[in-house]
């Protein structure tokens, strides 16, 4: 077994780990977070953990009533022009914690009084060292380059994060408990996708000689989208672009024709109608139709169904969607006759400035 699918398949212990053993410091650093009146995060983040980041805006913005922006590193760690932080909460999200620009903006962050968070595996890092707190990951070494336990990793410490940081009254639907309850089930939803992975190695053989995709989802799988793109990218040297669904509709969808091929994230939830939707539009057009589902009406119309347990909430659905998209990027290295763990001109740690 390689190490990324030994890895891909630590997810689960990883997870449960992971909550069990920061839930605690969550609440702590959400209750310091109150008392210092944040008022927007900032995430900084590059590669995987850039598409994390994509998920912590949907989360705090819809859970937190949190304005959530991308930090731009290179007005930091280049141009040496940094915006103004003040009244900021100043996230990094690094699986290693050494990149020099993530680790400039906690600098900036820190330097001008913000609080500054560090979600990284290594605690020890230059990150972790600029972080007033950390919530470590717990993954234990990834020896694969193509990251797969930390993302799904820092998406559950966002997602820890989100709902230590408190209720809104008026939406009982977000009350802290019964999310962090549904967040607690997520581990066993991973394991049963990964019960179901023969049926994807069976299904990749179709697309040995694939050399173009567009991957696509909306609202809180927009990350997803890009997350697997990533790794079909990383994996297996293919053009794979991610898009919203609604920024594919002004223009791109141009390019579908016969047989072009489109891997759809949908799950249950406020988006499915939008996607189902859109999911028709294309499919009319000729695309050839992976699609990522817990709903078999809509499962039922791809001709690669890739099923989801039922059940998960959909501001949850990433940590559990992307996991098909990870088995499926390995199985087809594998089916292409690739090294998983030795991806053409990458390296494990990436430092850019």
């Amino acid at each position: 077994m390689s190490f990324l699918q030994a890895e891909i398949h630590q997810q689960p212990q990883v997870l449960m780990a992971l909550l069990d053993r920061e839930t605690e410091n969550a609440r702590h650093i959400a209750a310091e977070l109150r008392a210092q009146g944040v008022r927007y995060v900032i995430l900084a983040a590059r590669g995987t953990s850039d598409n994390a980041a994509r998920y912590g805006q949907y989360l705090f913005g819809a859970y937190n009533r949190l304005p959530v922006g991308l930090a731009t590193p290179s007005l930091f760690s280049v141009y040496k022009e940094p915006p103004r932080l003040e009244e900021g909460l100043i996230i990094g999200i690094s699986q290693s914690g050494r990149s020099p620009d993530i680790v400039a903006v906690l600098e900036e962050g820190r330097r001008q009084g913000a609080p500054t968070l560090a979600i990284t595996n290594d605690p020890d890092s230059p990150l972790a060292a600029q972080a007033d707190y950390v919530i470590p990951l717990h993954a234990g070494e990834e020896r694969a380059v193509a990251a797969t336990k930390t993302y799904t990793a820092q998406l559950t410490a966002l997602a820890l994060l989100s709902c230590a940081l408190g209720d809104d009254p008026d939406r009982p639907s977000t009350n802290s408990e019964y999310r962090l309850a549904a967040l607690q089930r997520v581990p066993l939803a991973v394991e049963r996708i990964l019960d179901g992975e023969e049926h994807i190695a069976g299904a990749v053989e179709r697309y040995r000689y694939m050399e173009t995709c567009v991957v696509l989802g909306r609202g809180y799988n927009y990350a997803t989208a890009f997350e697997i793109a990533l790794k079909l990218k990383e994996l297996n040297y293919l053009i794979a672009e991610a898009y919203s669904s609604a920024d594919f509709m002004h223009g791109p969808i141009a390019v579908v024709g016969s047989g072009f091929p489109a891997l759809v994230i949908a799950p249950d939830g406020k988006m499915f109608d939008t996607m189902r939707h859109f999911t028709l539009e294309i499919k009319s057009r000729g695309a050839e139709l992976l699609i990522i589902s817990d709903r078999q009406d809509l499962l039922a119309e791809a001709v690669t169904p890739l099923p989801l347990p039922e059940g998960v909430p959909e501001w949850l659905s990433p940590i559990v969607a992307v996991v098909p998209g990870q088995l499926f990027a390995l199985h087809l290295t594998l089916t292409k006759g690739n090294d998983p763990d030795r991806p053409q001109g990458l390296q494990k740690v990436t430092l850019t400035r």
